[in-house]
């Protein structure tokens, strides 16, 4: 179980962020990238967060440049990009690492919690999801290649 309380972020902008804001709520907690093949889910993620978030939804996107390079751009070019290109609404943070040992803790503990295929704990790509449930449990980690749409229903079951 996630312990909310306990991470400290920053937002695109810059504002620090104590993730306890987001206690109860179900979460679907992401690493993106704007140079990606899997970019176009910006818009499904965001089709997620406007459906639900009046339930208790909320998505959040960390952006990552541990996988090909696919998010090399600054802050501001990054917000400007989900903003005008998706239409991207929902929490988007400072750039993170998702792999390592200088990860964020959210995705070690993320990782520990869901484990991937084989029992993998590494993040293969960009794109991969933690859905969490409001009690900070991680139900379920999805791959890159899992389109948002495809989540929508174990959403449901959580709200």
């Amino acid at each position: 179980m996630l312990d909310l309380k306990s991470y400290q972020w920053q937002t695109l902008k810059g504002l620090p962020v104590n993730f306890d804001e987001y206690s109860g709520k179900v979460l679907l907690i992401v690493n993106v990238a704007s140079h990606c093949g899997y970019t176009p889910q910006y818009e499904g993620l965001q089709q997620l967060h406007d459906t639900y978030a009046e339930r208790g939804f909320v998505v959040m996107g960390f952006p990552c440049n541990q996988f090909g390079n696919q998010e090399p751009d600054d802050v501001d070019t990054i917000q400007t990009f989900c903003q005008t290109q998706y239409g991207v609404q929902f929490p988007m943070f400072a750039k993170v690492k998702v792999n390592g040992s200088d990860a964020f803790t959210l995705f070690r503990d993320l990782k520990k919690s869901a484990p991937g295929l084989l029992g993998t704990e590494a993040i293969k790509w960009n794109f991969t999801k933690f859905l969490v449930d409001r009690a900070g449990n991680v139900v379920h980690r999805f791959a890159p290649t899992t389109v948002p749409q495809e989540i929508a229903q174990e959403i449901e079951k959580l709200l």
